[in-house]
């Protein structure tokens, strides 16, 4: 419920051109709002949904640029890497957040 209040009163902002897009949600909820990743804009429990939603528009890891995504193919879903609501727009995801010196496991 919680949630859903958020995405409403973002969608509002949105209306208004108040607000900016500072992280990838915002600027994936500029495009359809919370629905954009989210069905019925409420997040799912286990965050398939939102995987797929990923793949949807950007290709499967086996597709996307970057040996970083080759290299992660079926052993990954996007969100283990990427966290649209705590990245700013541009921001990536370092492989020190996961491996100790950024190469190894």
């Amino acid at each position: 419920m919680f949630k859903q209040l958020l995405c409403a009163l973002f969608g509002l902002g949105l209306a208004f051109g108040v607000v900016a897009a500072d992280t990838l949600a915002d600027m994936h909820a500029e495009m359809n709002g919370c629905e954009s990743c989210h069905q019925d804009g409420t997040p799912s429990s286990d965050y398939a949904y939102e995987n797929e939603q990923c793949v949807s528009c950007h290709g499967a890891e086996s597709e996307l640029p970057g040996e970083q995504h080759a290299a992660h193919a079926d052993i990954l879903v996007c969100s283990d890497c990427h966290k649209p609501h705590e990245m700013e727009v541009g921001q990536k995801p370092t492989c020190d957040a996961c491996h100790d010196d950024g190469r190894q496991p």
